[in-house]
């Protein structure tokens, strides 16, 4: 487990990236100028580690580089420090064509990457921010601050990611729960509990068991697109399915639950849960049909950190508008999570009532969507009619 803690003492490639008393405002946020000193020690010694941190400029070749660039040391009376590349161009360097600190295949994002990919080697142990600082070749520093920014949670919230997805694996085989908390890396089977109330929703001896005696209750309803099936705990909306037929959304919902009590609400009269749910049912598929009406539904949906941010923010996108996978990341500050914003759309369990079909590409095309590209692309067509009061 990563534990972020921090030792006595700061490293000097530390020390070079911490922020000085003087900033400067870039493309509308404070940075923190180098240290002269410290930044130049940095780049005499070609110090990876704070790639991303600063660049240099040379004046006699009118050239910017990383602090880690491999190429001739130029003389210090010839080199000035600039907290990015943008403010660079903005005093007329060029960027280093060898080692490109513009370039976002390289430099801290490739520093991620190796950081990403050491982490899931090592899902079943713990991993210290020092240790895995050491792997990447970054200060502790650096590292939780580029990584959170780029992948939208932290080094250690990554990692339970990653031991809880293993740990969900090695229950739905049967693995016995003890036997699965071992096998995922946790130190014993309170940590896994603790872990899986917060991703499964459930404990994990109840989630190994296909979730026996959960109740979830559902309804469907035919709409435009297809059939719609909505279930529910007690705490609220857990899916919404489309599919073609009314077989294929139930067996969605006994795939994720094979062991629940899953029940159709009654058709008529019922507990007051029944009506509740029928009626809930019925305003999300009127919601497909006429996307200018409210709904006011309660939702119990659990997953990451991440996640849990994007589906937030989801919601926030009004009918008949769109946003681009680009444009949903930089709104749940992560600008270059791209790709994990992309994840967690397709992760999303309850359709309509967090829009996922409201992403579409940077190019204006629809792009993927889990319950198929016809269908998101008549939601869309339902919703710009709405919107622009023209029937469909």
């Amino acid at each position: 487990m990563l534990t972020g803690k921090r030792e006595v003492g700061t490293s000097t490639a530390e020390k070079a990236i911490m922020p000085s008393s003087d900033s400067t405002a870039v493309t509308g946020r404070q940075h923190s100028m180098p240290d002269p000193d410290q930044a130049w020690a940095a780049v005499v010694r070609r110090d990876r580690s704070c790639d991303g941190s600063f660049v240099y400029a040379v004046k006699t070749t009118g050239v910017y580089c990383r602090p880690g660039c491999p190429s001739r040391r130029p003389l210090r009376e010839n080199v000035a420090f600039y907290v990015d590349g943008t403010t660079a161009r903005a005093r007329g360097f060029r960027a280093c064509r060898r080692c490109r600190p513009d370039d976002p295949a390289t430099g801290v994002h490739e520093m991620v990457a190796r950081a990403r990919t050491f982490l899931e080697q090592h899902i079943d142990e713990p991993v210290t921010l020092g240790r895995l600082a050491g792997a990447v070749g970054a200060s502790r520093f650096h590292l939780q601050r580029t990584f959170t920014r780029q992948v939208g949670v932290s080094p250690k919230r990554f990692h339970m990611a990653l031991r809880a997805g293993r740990f969900r694996s090695a229950l739905r085989r049967g693995t016995p729960v003890l036997d699965a908390a071992f096998e995922a890396g946790f130190g014993g089977s309170s940590r896994a509990y603790e872990t899986a109330q917060g991703y499964f929703g459930m404990t994990p001896a109840l989630y190994r068991r296909g979730a026996p005696g959960v109740l979830i209750s559902f309804a469907t309803r035919d709409t435009a697109i297809g059939v719609l099936l909505l279930a529910a705990t007690e705490r609220g909306v857990c899916a919404v399915f489309l599919g073609d037929t009314r077989a294929a959304v139930e067996r969605m919902l006994a795939d994720e639950y094979p062991r629940a009590r899953c029940s159709v609400a009654a058709s008529d009269g019922g507990t007051s849960f029944d009506r509740q749910l029928r009626q809930w049912a019925d305003d999300v598929s009127r919601a497909v049909e006429d996307p200018a009406r409210s709904t006011d539904v309660p939702i119990d949906l659990a997953g990451t950190a991440f996640q849990e941010r994007v589906w937030q923010t989801l919601r926030t996108i009004p009918a008949g508008q769109t946003r681009s996978y680009a444009a949903l990341a930089e709104a749940v500050g992560s600008p270059t999570s791209v790709r994990a914003v992309a994840q967690a759309c397709a992760h999303n369990r309850i359709a309509v009532l967090v829009p996922c079909h409201r992403v579409v590409r940077s190019n204006g095309e629809t792009g993927g969507y889990r319950w198929g590209h016809a269908r998101k692309r008549r939601l869309l067509e339902a919703e710009s009619h709405a919107r622009s009061g023209r029937k469909p």
